[in-house]
């Protein structure tokens, strides 16, 4: 895919053959804060390798498999090649065109009235040309078109990229819910596993009718109920990770069938990325240098509409020969060659000229509008997830709390129930926050590994997916 966008993108700067890139028009984007205020942390450099970093050569691999395979990239770089094409085209116009052409003609004349009767005469008539035809462009118009639409294809290539990082974090994302969706599965079948041991021992408390240990009907009801229920999350689960597993083959371009390799646990978190300057954001994210580039163009064109009051000047030119015979067509020493030039000046459009330059310069201040909104969403999105780590570790520290909490409660419960100094409603409540607390753990650790992979696309890094 990267070939063909490259080679694409190299034709479009072949064919401009001396034109420039519009330049930057990021000062329109508007105040860009010094700092982020959920960090001071200013460091440069981004993680370029981040779904290394978070899920190795695995996910990797995944990745690289969705970046061949995945139909919106395919459609992504076909698109690429449509805006190099038509930039292509538009800077065409700035160059004379060159044509050849023949022609052919047999004209007989009858004479009439005139002494001996009349009679008639028959001309035959051959030539080849070359025609040659160049709108002069003094005053920059077409120019300003051609300009406007490598900037289109400049923006297309940023919106690449963007989605190109895109999918990478949903096939990042879409293996971490499977590898948590694994982790949850395990869990739950250790919980079907102690809810059997626990209905066991309350039936077996309850055959032998110890009324004063608390064996009753209820109590082998409520066992068995708690039994059932954990057979059902364990369905549940089984079929989120069945879920999870196609979700992930659709990314990756395949058919649905469940059948993927996927991590069997969550990896461990990485270290936080640098998260830069703000203002390096304007200059890496490509969703911020693609609305740019859009606005660049939006620019150019309102200067193409605006310069469409003055004249316009065309120059015209052929030569060739001409012959009464066509086996002589290419040697006959009869030449003819013509030269002609025009010049057009717009006096009354019905308001064509004005109503153009009235949309072009909506169309940059809509642009110029849609630049500042995408960048304030990209600060926002930094910001955003730079916060959310910092409560979500606070989060992760008091569940595994729990976690351990639980377990030590679970365990004395058990404990005591079997020594008969314990109630069954404890035993049960205490196997219950065990339960919960480790699937909510599981739980807050994708959620963190999630918010990792948002940092990482919210701070524009690129997906490189092998060391150089």
């Amino acid at each position: 895919m990267k070939p063909i966008r490259a080679c694409a993108f190299a034709a479009v700067l072949l064919g401009g053959c001396a034109l420039q890139s519009p330049a930057s028009r990021s000062g329109d984007a508007g105040a860009v804060p010094g700092a982020w205020s959920a960090t001071r942390e200013a460091k440069a450099g981004v993680d370029h390798r981040w779904i290394r970093t978070i899920g190795g050569a695995p996910l990797s691999s995944l990745v690289e498999e969705a970046q061949r395979a995945n139909p919106s990239l395919k459609a992504s770089a076909a698109r690429v090649e449509q805006a190099a094409a038509l930039a292509k085209i538009a800077g065409a116009d700035r160059f004379p065109s060159l044509g050849a052409g023949g022609q052919a003609g047999r004209q007989k004349q009858n004479f009439i009235g005139l002494p001996g009767g009349g009679g008639s005469a028959t001309n035959n008539n051959f030539g080849v040309s070359l025609q040659a035809a160049w709108e002069v462009d003094l005053w920059g118009k077409v120019r300003a078109g051609a300009e406007a639409a490598l900037a289109d294809a400049e923006a297309q290539v940023q919106a690449d990229r963007a989605l190109r990082s895109s999918l990478a974090a949903q096939v990042g994302k879409a293996w971490l819910a499977v590898a948590e969706a694994n982790e949850q599965v395990a869990l739950a079948e250790r919980a079907v596993k102690s809810r059997e041991e626990s209905s066991t021992l309350v039936r077996e408390r309850f055959e032998r009718a110890i009324a004063e240990d608390g064996g009753s009907a209820a109590q082998v009801r409520l066992s068995e109920t708690e039994l059932a229920t954990a057979k059902s999350d364990l369905e549940r689960r089984r079929g989120d990770l069945e879920r999870g597993l196609r979700q992930l083959e659709l990314l990756l371009g395949r058919y649905p069938s469940g059948q993927v390799t996927a991590a069997a646990r969550l990896p461990k978190l990485p270290p936080p990325p640098p998260a830069g300057l703000p203002s390096e954001l304007l200059l890496r994210r490509p969703d911020l240098l693609a609305a740019e580039r859009r606005l660049a163009a939006a620019g150019r064109r309102a200067d193409q509409a605006a310069k469409a009051r003055y004249p316009s000047i065309s120059l015209t030119g052929s030569l060739g020969t001409t012959t009464d015979q066509l086996d002589k067509i290419l040697s006959s020493s009869a030449g003819v060659w013509s030269l002609g030039g025009s010049l057009t000046q717009p006096i009354f459009q019905g308001g064509r000229i004005q109503g153009g330059i009235e949309q072009a310069d909506a169309a940059e201040r809509e642009a110029v509008a849609e630049l500042q909104r995408v960048v304030l969403d990209a600060f926002g999105e930094v910001e955003q997830s730079l916060v959310t780590e910092i409560y979500l570790r606070r989060q992760e520290a008091e569940i595994a709390r729990a976690v351990e909490l639980s377990k030590d409660a679970a365990a004395r419960a058990g404990e005591e129930f079997r020594n008969g100094t314990g109630g069954v409603l404890t035993y049960l409540a205490a196997q219950n926050r065990e339960i919960e607390a480790a699937a909510s753990l599981v739980t807050v650790r994708r959620l963190l590994l999630d918010n990792r992979v948002n940092l990482h696309l919210a701070l524009g890094g690129d997906v490189v997916l092998r060391a150089p």
